[in-house]
């Protein structure tokens, strides 16, 4: 009986528990078999003084092995609440990378503090790597790798990584890299591992580097290095500045995660979060200021395309039955256009299409464009007859329809170019900005034309 109560304990609740019995050694244990996301949703089920609490339990290796479990976001939630000197310390055990995601995620003066009470030299080169954008090379570069000069051989590579075998043991070591010499670490060619645990000692690490050995600027950004990749079957890829001294590396691995925190990001602002991000963990005004930041200019588009209707309010007082036909037709042209959206961002996601294929986008969807108008016109030209035994009404809708989807998949399809252009989200801002406007001109549309043919046979 007691096993079954056991097992219906939560992760947090044992979390809680054992932060109150102040049990390092089975606090960590617990910890460590739980998934990445089991962790993080018991964290996040933790109050903020609980949290204080757990990660004091830890020492700071420990603890940096814990925020590196949790989302970026809701790791710097946590350590901005921390006392500076123990973020700091927690900062300094975590890997080159996920301080800078980390440190990404927080505000200038936090992270200025939190930078302050670090190792001076851990704190310059953090510093440093800051200033690199996240999705760039230099953003998401590690810092710890291999590198010997080019004049070093083989036994003495071999007598480094045994005399600093516990330095070494965090390090991804897949590759050596030969540089110029110490003081100028000038890249000049990549060395498997195995191919100098397989060679005579007297071998010169020159001898043994890949020729044609590839490398990317610091300033690469995910796109380029998503391509490199793709087409180069590497797990990881050595980081140079503008005079081609190497600064760092860059794991596949960490390229595909960046990749996905990216898609997420771009799925979410579909959905209206502005930020691209948002967790409820998040304090409560600042995620309802983020949502009405997408709101209400939504809204405000959408009251202008309402007032269309006011515009032609005799009009649906001759024909009611106009009314029931103008969200159809209105909603049918915003998933067209909206579809037209996601072929666009997904190009350029791709690189397949750029902010200068607007000509080339608008030939390609008109032609869509008129064929479903062409098609759906039809079928909506049959419903609306049978519906309301109106030729009138029929042609009103009929008509409206080609042109008014027309038009939502030449906007759906340019729109995220030009966003794209003058260095806006296209994700973000193209599904509201197509739907209230084809909102609009399907308004305008069936009414104008209902109108006209009112008159013609009035």
């Amino acid at each position: 009986m007691s096993v079954d109560i056991e097992l219906t304990i939560q992760p947090w609740d044992r979390l809680e528990e054992l932060v109150d019995q102040q049990d390092r050694d089975v606090l960590r244990t617990f910890w460590r078999t739980l998934t990445s996301s089991e962790l993080a949703r018991a964290v996040s089920r933790m109050d903020v003084e609980k949290q204080h609490q757990l990660l004091g339990l830890l020492d700071p290796e420990d603890a940096a092995d814990l925020i590196d479990e949790l989302p970026h976001i809701q790791a710097a939630d946590i350590l901005e609440e921390l006392p500076a000197e123990q973020a700091a310390a927690i900062v300094d055990e975590l890997d080159s990378d996920e301080q800078v995601d980390v440190l990404n995620e927080l505000d200038d003066d936090d992270v200025a503090a939190i930078l302050e009470k670090m190792d001076p030299e851990e704190a310059d080169d953090v510093r440093e790597r800051v200033k690199y954008s996240p999705d760039t090379a230099g953003g998401l570069m590690i810092t710890e790798y291999l590198s010997f000069p080019k004049t070093t051989k083989v036994v003495d590579v071999l007598a480094d990584l045994r005399a600093h075998v516990e330095e070494y043991q965090e390090f991804d070591v897949r590759y050596i890299y030969v540089v110029e010499s110490r003081s100028r670490p000038k890249l000049r060619g990549v060395v498997r591992l195995k191919d100098i645990v397989l060679s005579p000692g007297h071998v010169n690490l020159m001898d043994l580097r890949v020729l044609e050995a590839k490398s990317v600027p610091v300033v690469a950004d995910l796109d380029d290095l998503e391509h490199f990749f793709d087409r180069y079957d590497y797990s990881a890829v050595p980081v140079v500045d503008w005079e081609g001294n190497m600064v760092g590396t860059v794991l596949r691995s960490d390229v595909q995660e960046a990749v996905g925190e990216r898609a997420d990001k771009t799925f979410m602002r579909f959905g209206g979060i502005v930020t691209g991000e948002e967790l409820r963990t998040m304090p409560t005004g600042l995620r309802a200021v983020r949502r009405l930041a997408f709101l209400l200019p939504v809204f405000m588009l959408s009251l202008a395309s309402a007032s269309v209707i006011g515009l032609f309010e005799e009009t649906i007082k001759d024909v009611t039955v106009l009314a029931m036909f103008l969200p159809l037709v209105a909603g049918l042209s915003g998933c067209s256009g909206n579809q037209a959206v996601a072929v666009s961002v997904r190009e350029l996601a791709l690189g397949l299409a750029t902010k200068g294929d607007v000509m080339r986008v608008l030939v390609k969807e008109l032609a869509v464009g008129l064929t479903l108008g062409l098609v759906m016109g039809s079928v909506l030209f049959g419903i609306a007859y049978l519906w309301s035994g109106d030729t009138h009404v029929a042609m009103a809708v009929g008509m409206a329809v080609p042109m008014t989807i027309m038009l939502a998949v030449c906007l759906g399809g340019v729109v995220p170019l030009i966003l794209t252009a003058i260095k806006l989200d296209p994700a973000m801002a193209s599904g509201p900005l197509v739907t209230t406007m084809t909102d609009f001109c399907s308004f305008f549309s069936v009414l104008m034309i209902a109108t006209h043919i009112l008159h013609m046979h009035g």
